[in-house]
């Protein structure tokens, strides 16, 4: 893009009073530069490409859609992620008026023009007086007269910076192998079926010995689901995953598969020590559990369960499993190169560095995944920089809302230990299975008829969704209070 405006990192870009420096010009470090210039606070955003290419890049516009062109649903009364474009748009948001603006038809969902979106945020920037774009690579842990820096390099930060903020974190706290298992929204699993336990009743820190739902399968059952999982269409690696190889801590369940029919059953899917109480004479010959994944408890992971089959093969395979025959899927599996921080270990709630302070993280580096759930990490990181650069503490949005929900999961609302001993945490889309439950959920319409099936989910979604506008309106007027006092 040659409209940019440019400087080289050998300028003395501190000179301009209480700049924050963001290092990153993709949709998530766009975003952040935009609500720190709108709240007064000047700007710079480092972007290492066209100086420094990566293997996904085809561009050098920021904000660069580097796969699906699609935002996702735009229902903001029904689904989690359409109520996060109507949360950012009331922050004025510069993605989602990027993203309006270069529309195209996709139905439901917002789709849209790539190289026209990229260009509106582009241009935005460009034209922002507050904002200065540096094009050169930032190769380590950020200049220490930098004082409110946010890094917000995505998954394919460069080497040079991933190795300093590796050293910096600790050698286990940044992943560059992102192996997902499935999880499933708590309510939909089938507990006629299903039962909870611990293996060998074992009660570890913080569980009382009943603290995996564990779904059994016969021979019959097993033998097919092995079948299912061989012959079902996989994802290839892209090409700059080709390299990465599979760990044998993480081997996906079809590769441990076509290793040996009885693979699983000495492995995740092992059947001791565990009793089905409806059943107790009887042993299943393979069983397959699923673990609480967040504090709430709504959401629970398939234990051992990475793959890489895709998303149709995964809904029709794992949907056999009995108890998970209408299981909702908050997240499904999947095994692919990235880099990401654990973030619940390693930040705080306004997103820094408990390590450096003065290093704020945004976007897909946290540990989010999708191209608006990184816009929106951004944009609160954003706005808390703002308020830091003005002397101020600006709350994190509630809990309650879809901004706040994704925050909590990435700062705080991960279980990090369970029997086993340390957990990994693993990103996430933003869904209903991250906010907080409703006090008291719909059970009747507005007749006075009781909800049955469906309707009952459908009223609960949208009953979150009221509560989530209505808790960020009140958080926004409480932060333009917060914004005059300055």
């Amino acid at each position: 893009m040659t409209d940019l405006k440019t400087t080289d990192l050998k300028t003395d870009l501190t000179s301009l009073p209480h700049s924050v420096h963001i290092v990153g010009g993709g949709l998530a470090g766009s975003e952040a530069a935009w609500q720190i210039a709108e709240a007064g606070v000047p700007v710079v955003l480092h972007e290492m490409r066209p100086v420094r290419t990566t293997e996904a890049h085809h561009t050098d516009g920021l904000a660069e859609l580097v796969c699906s062109n699609s935002f996702r649903s735009d229902d903001a009364a029904n689904n989690a992620v359409g109520l996060l474009h109507a949360e950012m748009r009331r922050l004025g948001s510069l993605v989602m008026r990027a993203a309006d603006a270069n529309q195209v038809p996709a139905g439901g969902a917002l789709a849209v023009d790539r190289d026209g979106f990229s260009a509106a945020v582009s241009a935005a920037i460009a034209g922002h007086p507050l904002i200065e774009v540096a094009r050169e690579e930032v190769p380590g842990i950020p200049l220490a007269d930098w004082s409110n820096v946010i890094i917000a390099t995505g998954p394919l930060t460069s080497a040079p910076l991933a190795e300093a903020i590796r050293t910096l974190t600790g050698q286990d706290s940044l992943a560059f192998f992102d192996a997902i298992a499935p999880i499933v929204h708590r309510d939909s699993i089938d507990m006629e079926k299903a039962w909870f336990q611990s293996r060998y009743d074992k009660v570890g820190p913080g569980g009382n010995g009943a603290d995996y739902i564990n779904c059994p399968l016969t021979r019959e059952q097993y033998d097919a689901f092995i079948d299912a999982l061989i012959d079902g269409e996989k994802v290839d690696f892209k090409d700059w995953e080709t390299n990465t190889p599979y760990f044998d801590g993480c081997l996906p369940i079809e590769v441990m598969a076509e290793r040996g029919r009885e693979t699983l059953r000495y492995g995740p899917m092992k059947p001791v020590g565990l009793t089905d109480p409806r059943n107790p004479t009887v042993k299943p010959y393979a069983i397959i559990q699923l673990r609480q994944d967040n504090k709430l408890g709504t959401l629970y992971n398939l234990v051992g369960f990475q793959t890489k089959l895709k998303h149709g093969a995964q809904l029709r395979i794992f949907r056999t499993i009995p108890g998970l025959e209408n299981a909702e899927f908050a997240r499904l599996g999947g095994l692919h190169r990235n880099t990401f921080l654990n973030s619940p270990k390693l930040l705080d709630d306004q997103l820094r560095m408990h390590a450096d302070p003065r290093l704020r993280f945004a976007g897909q580096i946290t540990g989010c995944e999708g191209y608006v759930e990184s816009a929106s990490v951004g944009l609160i990181a954003g706005l808390l920089a703002a308020a830091n650069a003005r002397g101020q503490t600006l709350a994190p949005p509630p809990a309650t809302t879809a901004l706040g929900a994704l925050l909590n999961h990435i700062t705080g609302g991960h279980i990090e230990t369970v029997d086993a001993g340390p957990r990994s945490f693993q990103p996430m889309n933003i869904n209903f299975g991250l906010f907080p439950p409703l006090a008291n959920p719909p059970t009747r319409k507005a007749d006075g008829t009781r909800l049955r099936g469906n309707e009952k989910s459908i009223a609960k979604k949208q009953a979150l969704s009221a509560r989530a506008l209505a808790d960020l309106d009140r958080w926004i007027a409480d932060r333009l209070h917060l914004a005059r006092a300055a």
